[in-house]
């Protein structure tokens, strides 16, 4: 949830996460993770879920304030990107914000570059989409 209202904050909107059903992160059409420290208190997400056949969208990615500045992100993102590809991927894609500069510096670190938005009625002043070779 806190991803849901730090995007409301942003945007003055967010997906509703409740839009993406939970099985659609079910092992082996997905997987979900959650990072959690030494008491169990959750530091950061992410998921992803097959788009056809050879695509992976990467879904949900969030790391908590006071875990950001520790590279908690881009080990998420890796681990995604590698059981996307055991599971058949050959390509991820994701959406972001504009004003998300941090994801953004992530994934163009990471190799992705922009795309043309897959999700329609995105408006292109504020969403991002981005892919990359797996």
């Amino acid at each position: 949830m806190e991803l849901h209202h730090e995007q409301r904050s942003i945007y003055g909107f967010a997906d509703n996460p409740a839009d993406t059903p939970v099985s659609q992160f079910t092992p082996p059409h997905g997987l979900f993770l959650l990072v959690q420290d030494e008491q169990g208190n959750a530091l950061g997400c992410g998921g992803w879920c097959f788009l056809d056949t050879h695509t992976a969208e990467i879904k949900r990615m969030y790391v908590r304030p006071e875990a950001r500045a520790q590279s908690l992100g881009r080990e998420i993102l890796l681990h995604l990107e590698a059981d996307a590809k055991l599971r058949g991927a050959t390509c991820t894609q994701l959406e972001t914000g504009v004003a998300n500069t941090a994801a953004l510096a992530l994934y163009r670190a990471q190799g992705y570059l922009p795309i043309t938005s897959y999700q329609p009625d995105r408006d292109p002043d504020i969403n991002r989409a981005l892919r990359k070779d797996l």
